[in-house]
Formats: C-alpha cells, sequence, structure tokens
C-alpha cells in the first residue's frame, strides 16, 4: 500500500499541471509510456501567474485560457535522427524505431487493470498505465484538480487508481456533443463536427487589404503583404526598380511591375540563363551577304571576292568595271567581265603578258605570197614583194642588187646600182629618231662621197645625216600615222679627187608604217 501510494506521488510530480491521461504504448519491446494533457480548472491564482507564460513544450491558448501542448514533430524538422520516427506527447516528444506500433487510447474508457505484486505499476503486454490525480498543487508550481471535476460523469474509478476519457489540451478540440453551441475565439468558427476551425479571411473575402496587396491567412488571423517585386512604402505597395541593383542584367535591364527582364544589345542573344548575352555569329544563323561573311562580336561585316565591291547596303556586291578605273590597263583595248576584265589586241597582234599585243609575224605562219614573191612583215601585218624587183635595164646580180651594165648606153645617166629595202616603224614614233643607216660597200682610193634623199621626201618627214665619209643616216624629223607606206631614195654619189670618175648608187627604202604605236 505505501508502495502504490510512493508511486502514485512520484507520478503526480511529474506530470506538473495534468488532468486525464492518454496511454500511448509501442510494441517492439516490453515498454509502456503515459502521457498526460493540460489542465482544464485551475485556480484564479495559477491562471492569473501563468496566462503568459507556460513551461517548456507548452504555449498558451487564449481561447481556453490554459496552456496547450506544442506538437514538435510538425513544427521542428528533422526531430528524429538515424532513421527513426518521431511521436508527440504532451510537453515533449519521443523518437521511436520505425518498426514500432503505436496504441493511443484517446476515445475508449480504460478499466483498471491490477498490477502483479512486486512490479510498479508497469505491465507486461499492451496495458494501460494509470495514475491517481487528487486536488492541489504539485511540488515545482503545477496544478491538478480533483478527479471529479476534471473527467466529469465518464470518469470510472479503481480501488487505488482511474482512468479517464481523453479531455483534449487543443483549444480547437472540445468534448463532441451536437447539441451544445460552444464560442470560439475571433478568427475561428465552429464545424459541422462541432470543432472551432480557423476563419480563412482571404479566401472568405472578409479581409481589409488593399488591392495592391496580398492576403496571406494565419492561424486566427490574416496578414497583408507586398506582392514578389513589390515593396511597403507607407501604406502603398511601390515597385521594386530591379535595374537600379546590379548587377542583374549583362548588358540591358528594363524594368517591370513587380519584376523585370534582360535585354541585349543588337548582334547578341540571351543566353539559357536568361542573364548573359551572347554573341550571334550572324554568318552561321543568317548570312545576309552576297559573297563573303565574317563575323565579329556583336556584328558582322561582308566583303567581296576580288573584281567586286560592296554596294551602298554593305550586304551585295557590284562588279568593278577596271576598264573605267584606268586608260592603261591593256596596250589596245580592255574588256570588262564580271569580276574581272581581259585585254584584246587588233588583228595582227597577239595578247602577251595578259595586257601587251605583240606583232603577228604572218611570214613565219600564214605566208601567202607566191613563190616569185617576198612576205615582209610589218607591225601588224605583212606584204609581198616581188623577188626580182629590177626593171630594164637593171638586171639582178647575185648580191641582190640591181645594176644597169656600162656596156648599155641607156645606163649613162642613170644610178650604177640600186639597191631595194624594206623596213617598218610603228605609227605616231616619237621625233627625231634615228631609223636607217646606209653606207658604201665599195670603196674607192681618192675618191668623195656625199648622201642626200633623191626622191620621197615631198613633205620633209626625213632628213640625210651624213655621219662618216662612207654612210649616213636617215633620221625620221616628223611622226608618222599608219598605216601608210613611203617609199624613198637615198643616194650615194662617189667622185674621184681629181674629178675624172662620178658614179652613184640608189637604196630605194620602202618604209612601211604600222597602224598602232605598237
Amino acid at each position: 500500500m505505501l508502495k502504490a501510494l510512493f508511486l502514485t506521488m512520484l507520478t503526480l510530480a511529474l506530470v506538473k499541471s495534468q488532468d486525464t491521461e492518454e496511454t500511448i504504448t509501442y510494441t517492439d519491446k516490453i515498454i509502456t509510456i503515459s502521457e498526460y494533457p493540460a489542465v482544464e480548472t485551475r485556480s484564479p491564482l495559477i491562471l492569473a501567474a501563468m496566462c503568459k507564460q507556460c513551461t517548456d513544450g507548452y504555449e498558451w491558448d487564449p481561447v481556453r485560457q490554459q496552456c496547450k501542448d506544442i506538437d514538435e514533430c510538425d513544427i521542428v524538422p528533422d526531430a528524429c535522427k538515424g532513421g527513426m520516427k518521431c511521436v508527440n506527447h504532451y510537453g515533449g516528444y519521443l523518437c521511436l524505431p520505425k518498426t514500432a506500433q503505436i496504441i493511443v487510447n484517446n476515445e475508449q474508457p480504460q478499466q483498471e487493470t491490477q498490477p502483479a505484486e512486486g512490479t510498479s505499476g508497469a505491465t507486461t503486454g499492451v496495458v494501460a498505465a494509470s495514475s491517481m490525480a487528487t486536488s492541489g498543487v504539485l511540488p515545482g508550481g503545477g496544478f491538478v484538480a480533483s478527479a471529479a471535476a476534471v473527467a466529469g460523469p465518464e470518469m470510472q474509478t479503481g480501488r487505488n487508481n482511474f482512468v479517464i476519457r481523453r479531455n483534449p489540451a487543443d483549444p480547437q478540440r472540445i468534448p463532441s456533443n451536437p447539441s451544445h453551441r460552444i464560442q470560439c475565439a475571433a478568427g475561428y468558427e465552429q464545424s459541422e463536427h462541432n470543432v472551432c476551425q480557423d476563419i480563412d479571411e482571404c479566401t472568405a473575402g472578409t479581409h481589409n487589404c488593399r488591392a495592391d496587396q496580398v492576403c496571406i491567412n494565419l492561424r486566427g488571423s490574416f496578414a497583408c503583404q507586398c506582392p514578389p517585386g513589390y515593396q511597403k512604402r507607407g501604406e502603398q505597395c511601390v515597385d521594386i526598380d530591379e535595374c537600379t541593383i546590379p548587377p542583374y542584367c549583362h548588358q540591358r535591364c528594363v524594368n517591370t511591375p513587380g519584376s523585370f527582364y534582360c535585354q541585349c544589345s543588337p548582334g547578341f542573344q540571351l543566353a539559357a540563363n536568361n542573364y548573359t548575352c551572347v554573341d550571334i555569329n550572324e554568318c552561321d544563323a543568317s548570312n545576309q551577304c552576297a559573297q563573303q561573311c565574317y563575323n565579329i562580336l556583336g556584328s558582322f561585316i561582308c566583303q567581296c571576292n576580288q573584281g567586286y565591291e560592296l554596294s551602298s547596303d554593305r550586304l551585295n556586291c557590284e562588279d568593278i568595271d577596271e576598264c573605267r578605273t584606268s586608260s592603261y590597263l591593256c596596250q589596245y583595248q580592255c574588256v570588262n567581265e564580271p569580276g574581272k576584265f581581259s585585254c584584246m589586241c587588233p588583228q595582227g597582234y597577239q595578247v602577251v603578258r595578259s595586257r601587251t599585243c605583240q606583232d603577228i609575224n604572218e611570214c613565219e605562219t600564214t605566208n601567202e605570197c607566191r613563190e616569185d614573191e617576198m612576205c615582209w612583215n610589218y607591225h601588224g601585218g605583212f606584204r609581198c614583194y616581188p623577188r626580182n624587183p629590177c626593171q630594164d635595164p637593171y638586171i639582178l646580180t647575185p648580191e641582190n642588187r640591181c645594176v644597169c651594165p656600162v656596156s648599155n648606153a641607156m645606163c649613162r645617166e642613170l644610178p650604177q646600182s640600186i639597191v631595194y629595202k624594206y623596213m617598218s616603224i610603228r605609227s605616231d614614233r616619237s621625233v627625231p629618231s634615228d631609223i636607217f643607216q646606209i653606207q658604201a660597200t665599195t670603196i674607192y682610193a681618192n675618191t668623195i662621197n656625199t648622201f642626200r634623199i633623191k626622191s620621197g621626201n615631198e613633205n620633209g618627214e626625213f632628213y640625210l645625216r651624213q655621219t662618216s665619209p662612207v654612210s649616213a643616216m636617215l633620221v625620221l624629223v616628223k611622226s608618222l600615222s599608219g598605216p601608210r607606206e613611203h617609199i624613198v631614195d637615198l643616194e650615194m654619189l662617189t667622185v674621184s679627187s681629181i674629178g675624172t670618175f662620178r658614179t652613184s648608187s640608189v637604196l630605194r627604202l620602202t618604209i612601211i608604217v604600222g597602224p598602232f604605236s605598237f
């Protein structure tokens, strides 16, 4: 009897302010744990002392005017470690193995189970552990009401202990009694299950938040907050200009009501993070260049192939007319082509080194002269001359000279010999210019040689300058334009120093002036 009373008083000292019991038993090992809810009925003196402060594990309930248990398993993140599960009980919580089976006796009244002799109230198996509550104040300041005051008519008693139906400490839960109208605190309303439940003022529209604010529901109340991207200034919510808080955007920031977004300069695009700007390779993405495209940071440039130039739009290419840029590209004629040019030469010439015109020697390629004719090439063409130019009374000698025999009376007044020579010059040759040299082939002793232009110089185009006693140089003194042919007779007079001998020789020079200056 004394041992049972000692155990009962020890349990009361540990319970502090509790009036009904809730038995929680888990079966993994043979363990029984008893927990107790908070007190409903307190003395006015104790209530005044505890109205604003509760012991650890409890919080003040303004509706019931008492301390209520805090569910640490709900509010403490990761309350149990190592794979354990959290079980709340009044004033604290337990960490139990996940294999434990929890049995909560919170509705059905449990009859007393008499502990076996030699035990301290613990049982083997699933047993409800009970303790006796008596009126009075416990050590440590806790208050316990009498059994009759707490439990009411549903209390069942045994010889030394009792079991009481659970009376929850949560002020939102009250004994179910449909015929009984309960009084809920401000911010709560009675549900169909006769329980005080929170009123969602935000959903019901009973809040007084401004149109530019967001309603946040709280337990028993609500709060007015500014939406994301806004800040409270006075009673109003004003937009936060994120663009003034660098570095949000890599290049350009655009503020919007309640938010912002980033933009990139032309030639760049936003990366996947919507913040960084990366260069656009326009040459790969959308090549607008007509010919060559070169990507640069933030842009691109177009270039043209040789022979073309960029048009005014800096994208397309236009052909360069090289023939207009210079008159010296070709010796004769420039022909423009797409992206290039070519040179042409007149008939009788061929293009050499892409730009220069060179005379074609037709006498070597396409000789059309007869057998009794001699082909003579000149600049831009050719001519056929008789192989035997000698006319009566002249006869041809092996030296290709026409000689008038002394025995022939007709030869007395004629030059002793005539030599036929041919030469060609370019049109518009610069003057004065030495073009032909005449020289005596036979030299006689005690003779004097003189040189003159006998015929073919009626317009004074030529001048014969004696360079030695036996030679002279024909000089062009007026520019000649072709095509044209000049026949000039150059005469050499030979006179003996004693005046007993006089003779002459003629060199008949045919000068062919080409049609061009090349």
